[in-house]
C-alpha cells in the first residue's frame, strides 16, 4: 500500500498527521509519534498574547530599577540564561527539525497584523517546512460585520504569505456565512492549504459560583461529520491541499478523510486518549480497509467520494437533511405502531 501524500507541497510518507498538541510540544514523544508512522507534526500554537504578557513581564522587571542607584548593578534582574516564551518556541522548532525527519510545521495564533508577520518570519528563520495560522476569533463586537471580520484575515493571510517563502497553512472554524467563497478568497489570498476545521473551546458556567469556567472536551468520532462535509464540497474547487481535523480516530475515520478529497487527516485527541503509538495502529486499519477494497494507493482514493464525484451531489447540501429527517420520522412512526407521514 502506497500510502505516500503531498501536503502543502511537501512529500509525506503517510496522510497521518500528528496536529497541534500536548505531544507535539516535547521531542521525546515528537520522537514516539515518528516511530509510530507520523507523516508530518503540526507543533503547538506560538499565541501572540503570550509574547507580549512575557516581554511586559520582563520590561516591569526593568522599571523596577529606575529609581535605583546606577551603581549598585545587582540591583538590577539577572536576565542570564532566561527564555521569553518565543524563544522556548523558537528553541522547540529548532530541536525538533534536529530530531525529526518527518516535516514540521509550526502553528501561529496571532492578534495583531504586524505580530503575525514578525512571529511567522522568526518561524522560517528557526526551520520550519511550513506555517499554519490558525485564525481563533470569536466575532462578538455588534458593531463589527461580517464582511470587516473577513477583510481583516485575508489581508492578514496575504501579509503572512508574501512575508515568507515556506507554504502557509490557514486553520479555520466553520463560522462564516459563506464558507465556500470565503475558502477560494483564502486561497486566492495565499494560502497553500485550508485546515478544516479548528475547534473552539466552548465556556461554561458555574451554577453554584455564577462564574465563567473554561473546560477541554476531547473530540469525539461524531464530529467528523462537519469537517467531512466541507473537505467533500471543496475538493476540486479550491486550488489548495486540504487537511482535515476533528474526530479522526481510527483508520476508517482516516480513509472517510480521504475518500471525502483531504489530502492529510490530522489527529489529536486520540493520540492523548491512546498514546502517540496509536499511529501506528490507524495506520493499519487504513492499509487493511484499502486492501480489502484493493487499492494499492491513496492517489487512487482521494475524493473519489467528493461531491464532484459522487453519483447524487446534492447528498451534501440540503437534500441530506431531508432525507434524513423524514427516514428518522418513519423509523420512528413504524416502531410507535403507525404509517409514515
Amino acid at each position: 500500500m502506497d500510502l505516500t501524500t503531498d501536503y502543502l507541497g511537501l512529500r509525506l510518507r503517510s496522510p497521518l498527521v500528528a496536529s497541534s498538541g500536548p505531544f507535539t510540544g516535547r521531542v521525546d514523544s515528537l520522537r514516539e509519534l515518528q516511530a509510530a508512522g507520523v507523516g508530518a507534526v503540526v507543533l503547538p500554537s506560538l499565541f501572540e498574547e503570550q509574547v507580549i504578557h512575557d516581554e511586559l513581564q520582563t520590561t516591569a522587571l526593568f522599571l523596577l530599577g529606575e529609581g535605583g542607584n546606577p551603581e549598585a548593578s545587582s540591583y538590577f534582574p539577572d536576565l542570564a540564561g532566561y527564555e521569553t516564551v518565543c524563544d522556548r518556541y523558537l528553541r522547540l522548532l529548532g530541536e525538533a527539525k534536529d530530531a525529526l525527519d518527518v516535516p514540521v510545521v509550526a502553528s501561529l495564533n496571532g492578534t495583531s497584523g504586524g505580530g503575525w508577520t514578525r512571529y511567522a518570519a522568526w518561524l522560517e528563520e528557526a526551520g520550519a517546512d511550513a506555517i499554519e495560522l490558525n485564525l481563533y476569533r470569536v466575532a462578538a463586537d455588534v458593531a463589527v460585520s461580517a464582511a470587516q471580520v473577513e477583510a481583516e484575515q485575508l489581508e492578514m493571510v496575504a501579509s503572512v504569505a508574501e512575508m515568507v517563502s515556506v507554504p502557509v497553512a490557514v486553520k479555520v472554524g466553520p463560522h462564516y456565512t459563506a464558507f465556500a467563497d470565503f475558502a477560494r478568497r483564502l486561497v486566492d489570498a495565499g494560502a497553500r492549504g485550508l485546515v478544516l476545521f479548528n475547534r473552539f473551546y466552548q465556556p461554561d458556567i458555574d451554577p453554584f459560583t455564577r462564574r465563567v469556567v473554561s473546560s477541554l472536551a476531547l473530540s469525539s468520532p461524531e464530529e467528523l461529520r462537519l469537517p467531512l462535509r466541507w473537505t467533500a464540497l471543496l475538493h476540486g474547487w479550491v486550488d489548495a491541499s486540504l487537511a482535515l481535523t476533528t474526530g479522526v480516530h481510527s483508520g476508517l475515520d482516516a480513509a472517510r478523510a480521504l475518500l471525502a478529497g483531504a489530502d492529510v487527516a490530522m489527529m489529536t485527541s486520540s493520540l492523548l486518549r491512546h498514546g502517540p503509538a496509536h499511529v501506528a495502529t490507524v495506520e493499519a486499519e487504513l492499509t487493511a480497509w484499502a486492501r480489502e477494497l484493493g487499492v494499492t494507493s491513496i492517489a487512487e482514493l482521494r475524493g473519489s467520494a467528493s461531491q464532484r464525484n459522487v453519483a447524487d451531489p446534492e447528498a451534501f447540501e440540503r437534500a441530506n437533511y431531508v432525507e434524513g429527517l423524514v427516514a428518522f420520522a418513519n423509523s420512528f412512526d413504524s416502531a410507535q405502531g403507525g404509517g409514515p407521514w
